[in-house]
């Protein structure tokens, strides 16, 4: 629950797109970050494991605005694109860089920036200074959002 009610705080608060992160470290190049924030273990790798953090209410929830066709899961959202080809569309730095922070590619964007912890209004106190995903799953939906080509 704690995650989902911070991607609907981070969804209505105005999260400029040039800021920076304080704590988080990546390189950004062009539209994509290519290099992973982590390394995955074989074990931690797995499309499966991704997919629980995309459908998971106290994980990451996008199928709450993005719809997969191949999913089996209720009430799939369609206030953002549909994710079921994305892997065939964008690399996975490309992906990546749209989990991280999507409002440096997009100021409009309603899309939550997962990775971001700096200049974000309306959070409570044991939200703030700590991203919406960690590394590790950040990477895990890279993996499972790579592997579906449509």
């Amino acid at each position: 629950m704690r995650a989902s009610c911070f991607a609907v705080l981070l969804l209505i608060s105005n999260v400029g797109y040039a800021d920076m992160f304080s704590n988080l470290s990546y390189e950004a190049v062009n539209d994509s970050i290519p290099a992973p924030l982590i390394e995955l273990t074989t074990d931690q790798a797995s499309a499966a494991s991704g997919q629980a953090v995309f459908v998971e209410r106290d994980a990451g929830h996008c199928v709450l605005c993005h719809q997969v066709e191949s999913l089996n899961a209720p009430f799939q959202g369609d206030l953002g694109p549909a994710l079921s080809d994305v892997g065939s569309r964008l690399s996975p730095g490309q992906i990546r860089f749209r989990l991280v922070d999507p409002s440096r590619l997009n100021p409009n964007t309603i899309m939550p920036s997962y990775y971001k912890i700096d200049h974000l209004r309306q959070l409570p106190d044991e939200y703030k200074g700590q991203p919406v995903l960690n590394e590790l799953q950040i990477e895990q939906l890279v993996v499972y959002l790579t592997s579906l080509k449509g």
